[in-house]
């Protein structure tokens, strides 16, 4: 190929359209610095820091013994879609059938999924920021248009029913949120959720896209509720879940969906043409998670709790950040833009981009920009990581800033 080719020009033009994600562009640039030596604390990528429990890696041992090793049915083997029912029952008040479930290659395969299976080029999709950086490219690739709507930091960063209602449009086909929120923690409650659902009432061809993939790691004492749970749109709504983040099996790459038969239908109808069934061995796993104890789950929730304690204690010490306290997931998202226009004499911060890249050069800590989620005032840090890589982190954090003038 000629060395003068444009290459760029030769992918198409919805590849080209398309940002990196954020949050694994970070992490890659950490590993880069790590491999030169230098200490790095990587505190970018959502990924619990926990070994899969021992009764999950179990069972994935015996479906090999057992010869599990060929294609899997499209939509999930049939014990794995009755026990997702099942959970949805036990858990959420959800009574789907196993035809209703569908399993995929983790839950961003499930949310990009049910995108393109409702979105038509030019449809709405409303989308509570701050957001998952994959939402509005996900929207993007079906030729949807995201409308965001921002929940304030004085609101816990939670989107109000007058602000959803008054983004809706005669061309909203979706409206899409995660609870627990990555990046922010934050959790709508029942009395939230009912106030959405009410809204959505209203508009019959409005569907609900609920990523609850945090589900397990929830500090509140209500607990989790879906909003699939209402009976009133419980026909509207998606719920996408996984088993990523709540027993520590993000390489496992499972998740699902729970939906009415038709769009679960239609799910399976596209993933029959682009991935089929996902990784037998690692259904059989998810079987064993999914229907066993939560004893490993719970103690990595209180884990996670302390880590948040700490972190938002340590970063509430840091001159000029704002620091919210997180309800659920792993992470903190302070509000950094006080020192935006601000220079250590070499690098000037112009915004949270600007800030990632400096922190991470000069100080070897990896965090994401809240620009990718929706917040461009905002840092999004882990918080799954070792208490004193924790303590550690802050205090080069605290360091850094104090250069800035």
């Amino acid at each position: 190929m000629s060395a003068t080719l444009d290459t760029v020009s030769l992918l198409a033009d919805r590849i080209n359209a398309l940002e990196e994600s954020s949050t694994l562009a970070m992490t890659k640039k950490a590993r880069e610095l790590a491999a030169q030596g230098h200490k790095v604390i990587s505190l970018s990528v959502g990924e619990p820091d926990f070994k899969t429990p021992d009764h999950i890696c179990e069972a994935a041992k015996k479906a090999i013994d057992d010869g599990f090793h060929g294609y899997s049915p499209v939509a999930g083997y049939p014990d794995l879609r009755k026990a997702i029912a099942d959970k949805f029952k036990r858990d959420n008040n959800i009574d789907w059938k196993p035809e209703n479930i569908v399993v995929s290659t983790g839950a961003k395969h499930s949310l990009a999924n049910v995108i393109q299976v409702l979105i038509n080029p030019g449809d709405e999709v409303v989308i509570f920021s701050p957001y998952w950086v994959s939402y509005s490219e996900m929207v993007k690739l079906a030729e949807g248009k995201s409308v965001v709507v921002d929940g304030s930091f004085e609101n816990n960063f939670k989107v109000t029913p007058e602000q959803f209602e008054a983004a809706i449009t005669d061309r909203t086909r979706i409206v899409m949120y995660a609870s627990p929120n990555n990046p922010t923690g934050s959790i709508y409650s029942e009395a939230e959720l009912r106030a959405i659902a009410a809204v959505v009432a209203k508009h019959e061809n409005v569907f609900v896209l609920a990523d609850e993939i945090y589900e397990y790691i929830n500090f509140t004492p209500e607990g989790h509720f879906s909003i699939g749970s209402i009976p009133e749109i419980a026909d509207r709504v998606i719920t996408v879940n996984g088993v990523a983040k709540g027993y520590a099996m993000t390489g496992w790459r499972i998740g699902y969906i729970g939906a009415a038969k038709w769009i679960a239908e239609g799910v399976e109808k596209l993933q029959g043409q682009v991935t089929s069934g996902t990784n037998s061995i690692a259904q059989k796993a998810a079987v064993a998670a999914i229907s066993g104890p939560l004893d490993a789950s719970k103690e990595m929730t209180k884990a996670y709790q302390r880590r948040r304690d700490l972190v938002v204690k340590l970063l509430k010490e840091v001159p000029h950040f704002r620091v919210n306290v997180p309800e659920g997931a792993f992470y903190a998202f302070p509000d950094i833009s006080y020192y935006y226009g601000k220079s250590d004499g070499t690098t000037t911060i112009n915004n949270s981009d600007d800030f990632a890249s400096w922190l991470l050069n000069t100080s070897y800590v990896s965090t994401v920009a809240g620009s990718g989620f929706g917040a461009p005032n905002c840092l999004r840090i882990s918080t799954a990581a070792s208490d004193e890589s924790l303590a550690e982190a802050v205090q080069r954090i605290k360091d850094a800033v104090a250069t800035l003038k």
